[in-house]
């Protein structure tokens, strides 16, 4: 099908206008279209595309997919998909609860583009409402833990302890290469875990307390509360294993650890776990934040990112990224891990369930889940001749019940299930039931007569049945924050005033190389919050989760039409978790044919910055190849490294187009020389944008990919997450994908252990993906691609009159983002990238990439959702900022290097109305620079952010009230 900017109303077809979305979604119609392609130098978009596009590459035919739905006729199918899914009481557990978002909540941060569309917070300056959630989030997890710093969340509950596990080699003084990991932890943690010591050469020991005291270990991990809900003091054998030199972490429920003793008043080294119980739907296994909990003497060594409190330029609190340094970008194969994207928006959404709730209102929901195990313990109990036992004594929202025989547990599971009940089954007669916050009176009469045959009603008396050592005697959730906002109104404009801080995709574009933010139509968000997706167990039974399997098996056949793979992995929660999984797959194939020694991984310089971290989590040594001066992977260079490696080399790691913003005319060429060798072709997907319709990867010779849906396929970053990546996989390395030890992922060998807690990962923003794909179709997609490399050109040919284009392919054309050197200016002037990208926030902006790949430059990416209008703005605000830094240079009207706009940048509403203006250009400069301004100002909530200051005076939990004063 013809997809027409200029439609006729003679035909029915041109009436229903099916295609309708696709123009919602790209940001020029085809006259605005044909303006840019002038602008560049082309009268149509095949000339323009044969230029950029190497032949080689290109696929020449239509994608295997159907063309444009409308937006009602996508939510209508995935509705029959959701009508699929049978939404059973939970009561399963195992690391997933249900919950009740509150409204206020779900409908202004999860619903709201102000929250969901922005980026990861590294221009602290346009950022301090994210900020301020986040340390909210790390507040709540350092009162909970009472450990001294904790991180602003990670993946899932089983890769934090995997990281834990890493954390530990790194910190701990012990020689030992074992692992210790306490028997009652949760399954899937255990096999994530698995998976992660393998390649690292460690051995995993799973024991009792005993095994723990009495063995060597660098770590040693315990669960508190244990997988069938036991609760144990773990302050004897934590004390025991310290003396062996071991680092200790403990598991925890983060909503247990309200009423119990902190894990840090029990000596542990690190506290870690799932937010999910603070107000996070279950959403079939994601996404959730971790959190991860630490000593004050370990923050260099812990994973992920943390939220510190620093100063601004005029000395007032600001807050930023503590520590960016280890932003695994910058240190690559250094890095601490390979975690690029967090659960930013699932962790702010988690802090402000403690905020509104406050210590008061989650003292309360922790205690009613408690005494409802409580009260449900003691009616079996009281049952004596019903032949069933309550298996432990201390438990917090867990009763696991051994029925006497396989054939009553049997029974009761059946009956449960009839009457819409879904339990947990623990071996053949145990039976394990998990009490939340959402159980009511009615699940307590139903769950009575279930296993004694005569309902029961709620008790007068709410007790607690935990003996008082285990209980805290601490206060938690002390800070004002979190007694301040329990009103609705005051929730509301709590919330409000954080998103009015924050500089998102709802205000005006951010223009992020490699990071593809583009628009995440409304659309394509609304089904995440449907029952259906969202209350579902990731261990429900498979027969109550047909149309959500369905759904995500369509998302896979989409992705495979798009990609040219056999076979796609939808278990990876984040693109760096889709890079572990691909090489992963690419071990496994290897060992599989006993060629375990093909440990070298080769990566240009112009790969993503992920990618060496990835590699060493692997176990395998990096070796990098050069880039030539176009920014191409340097082919002597890499025969020679072939050859060198030959008997070793397991993969290539490329990224394509590549890193430096260019399509590479010999990547097929690269890919046979690498398979010549017995190696494998693992390509990063980060700029996938470009490929979409018009290459795929798997025909010219990629064997794994990973897709980004956070970026590619429109899944919004969220402040740093939510992600998913995917992996695509030939067929030859399909049947080494990961698996998972409670439900079985289709066409996963048994053997192969997991990378995620979940075996769909994040899957209840898989929707978001399957309705754009299905709402752009065939056609539309490619159009997508089309315009996102016309957007990238025109910016590159609208600025390399004012800034170097640093790289370009063979004909001048870049691909979908472009790099400008900002290196000649700062030599001449001073003005640095950190000065423009200060500037651009006076002028409305987010900077673009920042000094990545290549230090000292912009990378820019405007993708195809935003207008010829929108990149004009930007475009002349660039161009305003080089005038100026001129300017200075030059000391007309007094400015000087020393003292204009740049680097004084950003100008907060305070700045300009101050009675002490000493700065030689106006107010109206620096406020307003460009007359589009003034109709749409977006003031910084601070100046600039004194990096260095918060690093030396490293500080990262809630400060007090007085100094936001």
């Amino acid at each position: 099908m013809t997809i027409s900017q200029n439609p006729t109303f003679d035909t029915f077809q041109g009436l229903f206008n099916e295609a309708e979305f696709v123009y919602r979604h790209l940001g020029s119609n085809d006259t605005k279209q044909a303006d840019l392609l002038s602008a560049v130098g082309y009268k149509d978009m095949e000339s323009f595309i044969n230029d950029t596009v190497p032949e080689p590459v290109r696929l020449h035919k239509a994608l295997d997919l159907p063309v444009a739905m409308s937006e009602h006729a996508a939510l209508a199918k995935l509705r029959t998909m959701a009508d699929d899914i049978t939404v059973n009481k939970s009561y399963i557990g195992q690391g997933y609860s249900p919950v009740r978002m509150p409204a206020v909540i779900q409908r202004n941060v999860l619903e709201n583009p102000g929250w969901y569309t922005a980026y990861t917070p590294y221009q602290a300056e346009i950022a301090q409402g994210r900020l301020e959630a986040l340390l909210n989030f790390q507040q709540v997890c350092i009162d909970l833990t009472g450990l001294e710093m904790a991180g602003a969340s990670l993946l899932d509950e089983a890769t934090a302890a995997a990281e834990a596990m890493a954390m530990s080699k790194r910190v701990s003084k012990s020689k030992s290469t074992q692992f210790f990991v306490d028997e009652r932890v949760y399954p899937q943690t255990l096999d994530v875990i698995n998976t992660r010591a393998k390649y690292f050469g460690w051995d995993v020991v799973v024991g009792d307390f005993e095994t723990a005291k009495s063995g060597d270990y660098f770590g040693a991990l315990f669960q508190y509360v244990g997988a069938e809900g036991d609760v144990k003091d773990l302050t004897e054998v934590i004390a025991a294993v310290k003396e062996n030199k071991t680092y200790v972490s403990v598991v925890s429920d983060i909503m247990s650890l309200v009423l119990l003793k902190s894990p840090a008043d029990m000596g542990a080294d690190v506290a870690l776990g799932s937010t999910q119980r603070f107000g996070i739907p279950m959403g079939f296994g994601g996404p959730h934040a971790a959190y991860f909990a630490f000593s004050d003497k370990a923050k260099r060594s812990a994973p992920g990112r943390i939220i510190g409190v620093s100063k601004d330029a005029q000395g007032n609190t600001a807050l930023r990224m503590a520590l960016q340094t280890r932003e695994q970008h910058i240190r690559r194969e250094k890095a601490n891990s390979n975690i690029c994207t967090s659960q930013v928006l699932l962790a702010n959404l988690a802090g402000m369930y403690a905020v509104y709730h406050g210590p008061e209102g989650v003292k309360r929901i922790a205690t009613r889940i408690h005494a409802f195990a409580t009260a449900f313990a003691a009616v079996i109990k009281e049952t004596n001749d019903s032949g069933l036992n309550v298996v432990h004594d201390q438990f917090f929202d867990t009763v696991v019940v051994d029925c006497g025989s396989e054939k009553l547990a049997t029974q009761i599971f059946e009956n449960a299930d009839n009457l819409g009940y879904n339990l947990w089954r623990l071996g053949e007669q145990k039976l394990a039931v998990a009490f939340s916050e959402t159980s009511d009176q009615q699940d307590f009469t139903v769950l009575t007569q279930l296993f004694v045959s005569k309902a029961h009603d709620l008790p007068e008396t709410a007790n607690v049945s935990l003996d008082s050592e285990h209980l805290r005697t601490d206060d938690i959730l002390t800070h004002p924050v979190f007694n301040s906002h329990h009103t609705e109104h005051e929730m509301l404009r709590y919330l409000k005033s954080l998103e009015d801080k924050d500089l998102a995709m709802n205000r005006s574009m951010i223009s992020l190389g490699s990071c593809t933010m583009k628009l995440n139509a409304t659309s394509e968000m609304l089904p995440i919050t449907w029952p259906e997706f969202a209350n579902v167990h990731p261990f429900a039974p498979r027969d109550q989760v047909t149309g959500y399997i369905a759904m995500i098996d369509s998302l896979q056949d989409q992705l495979k039409a798009i990609t040219g793979f056999d076979d796609v992995s939808m278990q990876p929660n984040s693109g760096a978790s889709g890079e572990y999984a691909g090489l992963l797959a690419i071990r496994r194939y290897h060992e599989s044919l006993g060629e375990i020694n093909r440990d070298v991984c080769l990566i240009p310089m112009s790969a993503h910055g992920t990618n060496p971290a990835t590699a060493m989590m692997m176990g395998m040594q990096v070796v990098v190849v050069k880039t030539d001066d176009n920014g191409n992977v340097d082919i002597e260079d890499l025969t020679a490294k072939c050859e060198e490696h030959s008997e070793r080399l397991g993969a290539l790691m490329i990224t394509y187009p590549s890193t430096h913003g260019v399509f590479e005319e010999g990547i097929r060429h690269i890919c046979d020389l690498i398979h010549k060798h017995g190696g494998q072709v693992y390509m990063d997907g980060a700029n996938m944008n470009a490929q979409v319709g018009m290459m795929q990867p798997a025909d010219v010779g990629a064997d794994v990919l990973h897709m980004n849906l956070h970026k590619t396929f429109c899944i919004p970053h969220g402040g740093g997450g939510p992600g998913m990546g995917p992996i695509g996989m030939k067929a030859h390395l399909a049947p080494f994908m990961a698996n998972h030890t409670l439900s079985p992922v289709h066409n996963a060998q048994k053997d192969c252990s997991a990378v995620s807690a979940a075996p769909y990962g994040s899957a209840s923003i898989l929707p978001i993906s399957w309705m754009y794909i299905a709402m752009m179709g065939r056609d539309g997609l490619l159009k997508a691609t089309e315009l996102a490399l016309l957007n990238a050109n025109y910016v590159a040919a609208e600025l390399k009159g004012h800034y170097p284009v640093l790289y370009t392919g063979k004909n001048g054309r870049v691909a979908h983002e472009c790099i400008i050197d900002i290196r000649p200016l700062k030599e001449e002037t001073g003005i640095t990238e950190s000065d423009i990208a200060k500037r651009l926030m006076d002028y409305g902006f987010h900077s673009p990439t920042m000094s990545f790949p290549v230090a000292g430059t912009l990378m820019i990416e405007p993708t195809e959702s935003e207008s010829k209008e929108e990149l004009d703005r930007f475009i002349s605000a660039l161009k305003s900022i080089k005038a100026e830094a001129m300017k200075a240079k030059a000391g007309e009207d007094n400015w000087t290097l020393e003292d204009n706009p740049l680097v004084n940048a950003p100008h907060t509403a305070a700045m300009i109305t101050s009675e002490e203006w000493t700065h030689p250009y106006s107010r109206e400069t620096a406020a307003f620079p460009l007359p589009y301004i003034r109709a749409n100002k977006f003031w910084p909530s601070v100046a600039r952010v004194d990096d260095a200051y918060g690093d030396k005076n490293l500080m990262c939990s809630c400060p007090s009230i007085e100094n936001y004063m």
